[in-house]
């Protein structure tokens, strides 16, 4: 099944695209079934259970509040902060919650109803979750599984991975599969990657729906950035990291607009990044572009092409988006977008490719090195480990994203302005790499705060 762009960049809430977005939406949907299935005036009881990384680092990443308020008939698009805040303060307090968005509730207390199992996996991924519905004698009235395999995607038990899309099933003109393929399309129709991708979306939307709905992404993306520049204080979660976009931007804005440094304009980018990673892991809006964790990756690096680069237009922020599409579905396809298989080389290694080749396309680069510039964001990414520290995507996870963005810009502009498209790795030989290279990775390293940095930097 196609993954459409709108699939890869959602409008979602921080801190995790994987244990936050993942959960909530899994919940959600057993919710509704429940609703659907007419089993509410029988149910009594509502268990979620989370396993592997979702267990390891459930706490951290709002993993428990995601399963109440995905029970509650939220959904991370939609939510707005308010009446998150207001479902859990109603559980805490008086231990009710509202089912599947109606007025049915039952009661839920997080310690007895939500069980993390620590030393537990389940089989088919390391995000796993299991949800049961009791009725009110105790007898059960449903019980599902599900996965979330990185991006906000998830899966249940008995689906398959190509159900993750939400377009509908019907054929697309150019079908691709790798960036070999992408690339043989090209030749043959004579069609950049963004235009062959807009045909393809084509399918499903009109090209004002397209265009919306890709101006609809960089509008939030925007938003993330200036609320990031705008807002101050401590992170929650107990680390104690203070927000630092804020003085970032007034300092940058003192500068003038002659900057003696040459490089300060890596420290706009910078700048960028660090904005939307404080916001994720605030728990604010984001577009996960393709993870939360990487969520400033390619804001960073479009604020960069829409405010620092001659020449830029919306309809540049468009191609851009298209094109990281495109290579977004490849590592969705061949590889995964999950940090919990991939480690970090999965969510900020994945994103920074993207970026480079959604910025070598505006930058006037050909197909071939739009995916020179995709293997090199990705190349010098290899073995990256995913080891927040307590669980929470902040450290190293913020200044992560500054360092993707800064590899994606070198790695466009290698590929366009010191290349002709000819390399010796190809892009998918470098997706298989990393693939492989997430397999052979210990779990300790890979979502799971029992790795690297988590265990070495001492909890203050």
């Amino acid at each position: 099944m196609y993954v459409s762009v709108f699939d890869l960049f959602k409008v979602g809430i921080g801190p995790s695209s994987s244990h936050t977005v993942g959960p909530m939406k899994a919940a959600q949907i057993f919710a509704q079934r429940l609703v659907d299935e007419g089993h509410l005036e029988k149910l009594g009881m509502v268990q979620a259970h989370l396993f592997g990384s979702l267990a390891l680092t459930g706490k951290g990443h709002a993993t428990d509040s995601a399963v109440i308020w995905g029970l509650a008939g939220e959904m991370p698009a939609t939510a707005q902060s308010e009446n998150l805040a207001r479902i859990l303060d109603r559980v805490q307090k008086e231990h009710r919650l509202p089912i599947g968005g109606t007025d049915h509730e039952i009661e839920f207390l997080p310690d007895r109803d939500i069980f993390f199992h620590y030393n537990e996996v389940l089989p088919q991924h390391p995000n796993g979750m299991k949800f049961v519905a009791l009725d009110k004698n105790g007898l059960p009235l449903s019980m599902e599984s599900a996965f979330s395999v990185g991006g906000g995607f998830v899966i249940f038990e008995g689906e398959d991975q190509a159900q993750t899309s939400t377009s509908p099933k019907v054929e697309i003109p150019f079908p691709f599969t790798t960036a070999a393929e992408l690339l043989e399309i090209g030749i043959r129709e004579k069609k950049s990657i963004a235009a062959i991708v807009r045909e393809n979306e084509r399918a499903f939307r009109t090209d004002a729906e397209i265009d919306a709905g890709l101006d609809r992404i960089w509008e939030v993306m925007q938003s993330s950035v200036d609320r990031g520049c705008r807002t101050e204080g401590i992170l929650p979660g107990g680390l104690n990291v203070k927000r630092r976009a804020a003085s970032m931007c007034r300092t940058l804005m003192t500068s003038g607009p002659r900057p003696i440094d040459p490089l300060q304009s890596l420290d706009w980018v910078s700048l960028f990044a660090l904005a939307v990673n404080e916001e994720n892991a605030a728990g604010g809006q984001v577009v996960t572009a393709p993870t939360n964790g990487a969520a400033g990756v390619i804001p960073a690096v479009i604020a960069y092409y829409k405010r620092l680069l001659a020449g830029a237009t919306q309809e540049g922020v468009r191609t851009f988006l298209l094109t990281a599409g495109a290579i977004g579905m490849l590592y969705k396809r061949n590889a995964s977008l999950s940090a919990a298989e991939m480690g970090c080389q999965g969510e900020v290694g994945v994103a920074c490719s993207m970026a480079a080749g959604g910025l070598a396309a505006v930058m006037g680069g050909s197909n071939e090195q739009i995916e020179n510039a995709a293997e090199i964001g990705m190349e010098h990414n290899l073995g990256l480990t995913c080891d927040p520290i307590k669980g929470l995507v902040q450290v190293p996870c913020i200044e992560r994203n500054t360092m993707g963005a800064a590899k994606a810009i070198n790695a466009a502009r290698l590929a366009v302005l010191h290349g002709d498209g000819t390399h010796r790795v190809s892009l998918d030989r470098v997706i298989e790499t990393m693939r492989q290279t997430g397999v052979d990775m210990q779990v300790k390293y890979k979502e799971t705060s029992i790795g690297g940095l988590a265990v070495n930097v001492v909890d203050c």
